[in-house]
């Protein structure tokens, strides 16, 4: 009778565990339009650290001088099995682990660093409101020099891994706590509010929406292929104004879009970046917009009123559950204002030679909740959090 109290004991705690769910801030950096987040490591309950957001690199890195308190950093040996789990590892003469990888800011660069162990703390939350501090005792990252902190924003010490890969962030904390092995994102339009970073989310409380009673409306569609390294959506069409694209190869569209935090605009290849922009000047030219120079990097840009706001919607086709879903954009991540009233198509031409067709970035990702759940391989968006009259930005205050 005993062993079986105890047993129902374990289920419970772990069900309990499987319901938790932690919560971080997202910043945005406005003049590089880069993102992070802030949370602690080390020692010390005040050694927070800055980190972009990066939905393609592995293992986070950054400047580990950049951290307050060093007491419990720890150097990952070559035989570990730490070492081992990580893809492309290798080793130094002091038998040191390192780890290489791609630099999201410098196409032709690599970050090189020693694996090391530190504590990291997050907060859990009810969906909402940060509630305690809990501490990831075994978070594995690089520490990489200050030369490579070129690029990234003064506040940023360097970047947090969220790819699909074993050894980012996100896969580590689902980990050690036994939770849903999924994040989710909503990136905030303003430098002057806090974004959400959920991991293991179960409640997204951003009024109006409760999480329960009123939860916030998301459209599902699977991932393409997260053992490439990237989020890839599967784009079968994309209309402007409910008109689907015609492009003279189809084929661009299948190798899908890729989802990016570090890409400012969403960029294209030129076929594609051609089509779509045809398509909406037409239908902006129709709505009383007046097509004016180009203004770098945009190549498509339109003196609009004061008072006439309204411009051509961009969708992006999606397979869903029972046929095909559409992922709106509208004005807020269609266009940007470059002078009090001239705005430009938010999409950039890649050439017609990029390495991706499509990478979708963060200006049409904003106020947007967007979730990334490995257990389904499904990448799940909402409406615009705009057309709710709220945004990413709403936080509630702290309990």
């Amino acid at each position: 009778m005993r062993g079986l109290i105890v047993l129902l004991f374990i289920l419970a705690t772990v069900t309990i565990k499987s319901n938790s769910q932690y919560l971080l801030p997202i910043t945005k950096h406005e003049p590089t339009k880069q993102f992070y987040t802030t949370f602690n490591i080390g020692s010390s309950a005040k050694s927070p650290v800055n980190l972009l957001l990066d939905l393609g690199t592995n293992l986070t890195w950054l400047e580990c001088r950049k951290i307050k308190f060093l007491t419990s950093l720890r150097l990952v040996t070559c035989q570990s099995s730490t070492c081992k789990s990580i893809p492309g590892n290798g080793c130094d003469n002091n038998k040191s682990c390192l780890y290489k990888q791609p630099n999201p800011l410098g196409p032709n660069s690599d970050i090189t660093g020693r694996v090391v162990q530190d504590r990291a703390s997050i907060s859990t939350t009810d969906g909402g409101k940060l509630l305690s501090q809990v501490s990831l005792h075994h978070f594995t990252f690089s520490c990489s020099g200050e030369k490579n902190l070129q690029g990234l924003a003064p506040p940023v010490a360097g970047v947090l891994g969220l790819s699909p890969g074993d050894s980012s962030f996100t896969k580590q904390v689902t980990s050690a706590f036994s939770v849903i092995p999924k994040f989710s994102l909503c990136l905030p339009s303003s430098s002057s509010g806090s974004g959400h970073f959920y991991i293991a989310g179960v409640h997204y409380l951003i009024p109006p929406f409760d999480g329960s009673n009123n939860p916030i409306p998301m459209t599902m569609s699977p991932l393409k292929d997260i053992g490439s390294g990237d989020y890839l959506i599967n784009v079968q069409s994309i209309y402007v104004d409910g008109t689907p694209l015609s492009l003279k190869n189809p084929n661009l569209l299948s190798g899908g879009a890729k989802l990016s935090t570090v890409v400012p605009y969403t960029v294209l290849h030129t076929d594609i970046y051609n089509a779509l922009a045809q398509s909406f000047t037409l239908k902006a030219e129709a709505m009383g917009l007046i097509k004016m120079s180009a203004k770098a990097p945009f190549k498509d840009c339109f003196e609009v009123s004061v008072s006439k706001k309204n411009m051509p919607v961009i969708e992006i086709g999606l397979p869903g559950r029972a046929g095909e879903v559409k992922w709106r954009f509208h004005g807020a991540n269609t266009v940007v204002n470059v002078m009090e009233t001239v705005v430009c198509l938010a999409f950039v031409d890649g050439g017609k030679k990029p390495k991706e067709m499509m990478v979708i970035g963060t200006h049409q990702l904003q106020d947007y909740m967007l979730e990334f759940d490995f257990s389904r391989t499904m990448f799940t968006f909402s409406d615009s959090l705009l057309l709710h009259n709220t945004t990413c930005s709403t936080w509630p205050s702290q309990k």
